[in-house]
């Protein structure tokens, strides 16, 4: 990209008769025509990034900030501090957004990457993309959201990036403010049963780090570029189911949600009609939350009434009288294994209904 900078600022001096000169966000002057003719240009740089404004003049030198995707990309500068510097200034900005966006529609990996599973490339322009990008068509991958927790405002794409520096075979993907993808490729079927393990030391990093608290969702994997949009919507779906039935749970693999795969998949309506056919009307808004934790721990469990009561610190008796009235205000005695799947199924359907359209 420097190339199509510097040719970009000959230009500039050569309509304007003036020194032009571009450098990027973290201060690195990229192209200019002249360094000698911007007296401390790395001091007003630097201390031009701190602060919100988008125009500076120091110097008898003009800086304006290129904003590109609703944040600061570029600080454009040119050796004049009058009026027209600004307008020219302005009008050369209009040039740097162009040359970034087709920097990254041209040259880009990680925006073509993202092209992908945003569906915003056509399936047939995908392979020869790649052979162009010289990406592999043909490699074992599998897509993860990173989604942070709200009001952290910090780009901490740079942190997942530096854990997996191989920008040939792994690509991090802005999204918006809170959330990345993160394409990793995969050697083999160690890699795929590892990956729950990948993603831990993601979560951890972050927190560590940063103190950052995230989720993530995750894909199943994939063997061709143009099926990692596929993907990328999986970890998604992992990312809502896991939102509505396992909501303690940092990480939520889409081959491993079970039965809320299932029930995520089924209309509302049919979820209503089952449990109408279960519970008479206000029979489970009735069960108070000493109930509900009652019947979570007999679950967990396995239906031991004795290893229950021991972990609920109660008296077998008060459990069995716990779980007696349960079934009385059911009708589904939970020491019956079919009526311990109808319930259990049962509480993950409401929990479905309850919270569902919240988390989407």
């Amino acid at each position: 990209m420097n190339r199509l900078f510097d040719s970009f600022i000959s230009s500039i001096r050569d309509v304007t008769g003036r020194e032009f000169g571009i450098a990027d966000y973290t201060g690195a002057i990229l192209s200019c025509t002249d360094l000698k003719a911007f007296e401390g240009v790395d001091r007003a740089i630097d201390g031009f990034i701190d602060v919100e404004d988008l125009w500076l003049v120091e110097n008898g030198a003009t800086y304006y900030k290129v904003v590109i995707h609703e944040r600061p990309e570029y600080i454009i500068f040119m050796d004049d501090d009058s009026e027209q510097a600004e307008k020219y200034l302005e009008l050369a900005s209009l040039s740097v957004y162009n040359i970034k966006l087709y920097y990254e529609e041209k040259y880009d990996k990680n925006s073509f990457i993202k092209q992908i599973i945003l569906d915003n490339i056509l399936p047939g322009d995908i392979t020869i993309r790649a052979k162009e990008l010289r990406i592999a068509a043909r490699a074992l991958r599998v897509a993860m959201i990173i989604r942070l927790e709200k009001d952290q405002e910090i780009y901490s794409h740079e942190i997942i990036q530096n854990l997996f520096p191989d920008r040939l075979r792994d690509f991090v993907v802005i999204i918006d403010d809170q959330s990345m993808a993160l394409i990793k490729e995969l050697n083999g079927d160690e890699n795929v049963r590892r990956i729950d393990q990948i993603a831990k030391n993601i979560i951890d990093t972050l927190n560590t780090e940063s103190m950052l608290k995230a989720k993530i969702g995750i894909g199943g994997p994939v063997e061709s570029i143009s099926e990692i949009g596929r993907s990328f919507k999986e970890a998604q779906t992992a990312l809502l189911v896991g939102g509505i039935f396992e909501s303690g749970k940092y990480i939520n693999n889409y081959n491993s949600l079970g039965l809320g795969r299932l029930i995520y998949q089924l209309p509302e309506t049919l979820c209503k009609l089952f449990l109408d056919e279960v519970f008479t009307k206000g029979a489970y808004e009735s069960l108070d939350n000493e109930t509900i934790l009652t019947i979570q721990k007999f679950f967990e469990n396995n239906l031991n009434v004795s290893e229950t009561s021991r972990l609920l610190y109660v008296h077998r008796n008060t459990l069995v009288y716990r779980l007696d009235k349960i079934q009385k205000i059911t009708g589904l005695d939970l020491r019956n294994f079919d009526d311990a799947i109808i319930f259990k199924v049962s509480m993950l359907v409401k929990k479905y209904l309850d919270k569902g359209e919240r988390v989407l």
